[in-house]
């Protein structure tokens, strides 16, 4: 029987309430399909450790994790924490560190869900946004100058590199070609002079590769109209750390909330592990109430069978969510119910 080591690294907030349940399902699954998950637990990698110690995960964290199959967060975020602080203290360093180049969300409207976009209805809005992870926007390049004077200055770079671009365009692509065949690429070229039109340049560039792909390019405001106006046309948009991280949260707005919303961190070469988690945050307003939605974190383990050659088992976890959602009127509050983390989650499992 094949045994998988996973991380599980609750952080902080309604990670904590929401992890568990992704647990129990990553076990039923285990039991049915005749796979073993094998955790080990990092509880006080947080904000709290941070707050205790100055640091959000110890100086071999990355070392303790290297050997494991797989990495499940639940989140990151505290209100005495910045965010700056949290995020550059434990997920990019992840991210970066094991080369998960690759942020993959899917979106889609299921079924018993009411979206609040009209337009944007059951079986026929079900997308991919794959965000670039590691460069982009995103770069540590740039630094603060003549701190507490008038004329104080914060630079930041954005660094696009030629090896970088052009290999999350290859995962696009291909991830295209086994999909629905079209590819919207997001881009600015009309407005920022250097980076964007090198991404264009590389799109078409690696396009060739991959002729059962039709693609194209469209402007990232536009491309936000677009989303709103006629989600159901989109089946792959690739684009930038920073147009990708925007884009991917509208898109879950569009789904009906962000608390369904799951994220795959990946390194397709499988060299490291690849780290999934939920996008909704630490959500500190509800924390501690049992109110969460763990179905973004349940639809993230699903995704991570499927990186770990699952994908039936993966199958089995987003049957089971769209049939809570479509026969059953449980529901967690930011989808209109009363039904606690507990109760949506036993929904699930029973129903697998």
């Amino acid at each position: 029987m094949t045994n998988h080591r996973i991380a599980l690294i609750p952080g902080d907030g309604i990670g904590t309430e929401v992890l568990p349940a992704a647990q129990q399902v990553l076990d039923v699954l285990g039991r049915r399909h005749g796979f073993g998950l094998t955790y080990t637990s990092y509880d006080d990698w947080s904000c709290e450790r941070y707050l205790r110690e100055g640091a959000m995960m110890p100086d071999d964290g990355l070392d303790q994790l290297r050997d494991k199959d797989a990495i499940l967060l639940g989140a990151v975020g505290h209100p005495e924490v910045p965010d700056h602080v949290s995020l550059w203290g434990l997920l990019i360093p992840i991210r970066r560190g094991f080369r998960q180049y690759v942020n993959l969300r899917p979106i889609r409207v299921f079924e018993g869900i009411e979206s609040p976009v009209r337009n944007a209805r059951a079986g026929e809005v079900d997308f991919v946004v794959v965000r670039e992870n590691v460069e982009g926007e995103y770069s540590q390049v740039g630094g603060r100058f003549n701190s507490g004077f008038p004329e104080e200055l914060a630079v930041q770079e954005a660094v696009f590199t030629r090896a970088g671009v052009s290999r999350v365009l290859d995962y696009a692509f291909d991830l295209a070609a086994r999909r629905g065949g079209r590819l919207t690429s997001a881009t600015k070229s009309n407005g920022i002079v250097h980076t964007m039109p090198f991404w264009d340049e590389l799109v078409a560039e690696r396009a060739p590769r991959f002729p059962r792909v039709a693609w194209e390019q469209e402007h990232i405001d536009a491309l936000a109209a677009k989303f709103v106006l006629d989600p159901g046309r989109f089946d792959v948009v690739v684009a930038s750390n920073l147009f990708g991280d925007i884009l991917s949260d509208l898109a879950a707005a569009i789904a009906g909330s962000i608390g369904i919303a799951p994220a795959a961190n990946l390194n397709p070469e499988r060299e490291f592990p690849s780290m999934f988690e939920p996008v909704h945050g630490s959500a500190p307003d509800i924390a501690g109430r049992g109110i969460a939605n763990p179905l973004g974190a349940i639809w993230s383990a699903a995704l991570m069978l499927d990186h770990l050659g699952h994908p039936a088992a993966a199958k089995d976890v987003t049957d089971a969510v769209a049939g809570v959602l479509a026969k059953t009127d449980v529901r967690t509050a930011d989808l209109g119910g009363t039904a606690t983390t507990a109760a949506f989650t036993d929904k699930v499992l029973e129903l697998l």
